[in-house]
């Protein structure tokens, strides 16, 4: 694969995945009915339909488009941890999710030569993403008196450890495009 062919399916990647957290969430907005965490799940809902926009824009401003992608990462969660039974665990297994998304996009910026387009749009997403984060850790903290801090913590746990199998298991071809577009990259700006 070329460099350009790397970084399409990576942009790609991104995007399918921003997609298939909007319609999670949207699903989850409409049937959640405590108005706190429905307000602050509607923004979440609303940001990831924005950045599966973001992306595509992107793509379309470096003259590529969307590739087809099979899954995203998040669809592998449910085989690895188990279905949510609770608001609770719907919020642990986000909350994990959005710090390997952060950290995902963290690693993407620091590819020396990478486009200011790319950039400029993993910069805006992760503003997002740290409100993300933000807003679910407190909405689990206000949780506490009802489910207990330890099993909250026990529940993050275990999500931790379904997102470490799955990173291992589904990354591998995320991580394989990653590198070579890095190597790639070196190359060309080296």
């Amino acid at each position: 694969m070329s460099h350009d062919d790397h970084e399409q399916w990576l942009l790609s990647y991104y995007r399918h995945s921003e997609i298939a957290g909007s319609l999670f969430f949207g699903r989850l907005a409409r049937s959640i009915r405590k108005p706190e965490i429905q307000h602050d799940l509607t923004r979440h809902y609303a940001d990831e339909a924005q950045h599966a926009w973001l992306w595509t824009d992107c793509m379309r401003e470096l003259e590529t488009a969307p590739l087809r992608i099979g899954s995203a990462y998040q669809d592998q969660y449910l085989e690895a941890a188990g279905i949510p039974s609770n608001l609770m665990e719907v919020l642990a297994i986000t909350l994990t999710f959005e710090k390997r998304v952060i950290r995902q996009y963290a690693e993407h910026r620091l590819i020396p030569g990478t486009s200011p387009a790319i950039l400029t749009t993993i910069s805006r997403i992760m503003e997002d993403e740290r409100w993300h984060i933000e807003w679910v850790s407190r909405a689990l903290k206000n949780m506490h008196p009802q489910y207990g801090e330890t099993y909250i913590q026990d529940t993050l746990e275990r999500y931790r450890h379904a997102d470490e199998e799955v990173y291992a298991k589904t990354m591998q071809e995320y991580a394989e495009q990653l590198h070579q577009f890095a190597e790639l990259q070196e190359k060309h700006h080296g």
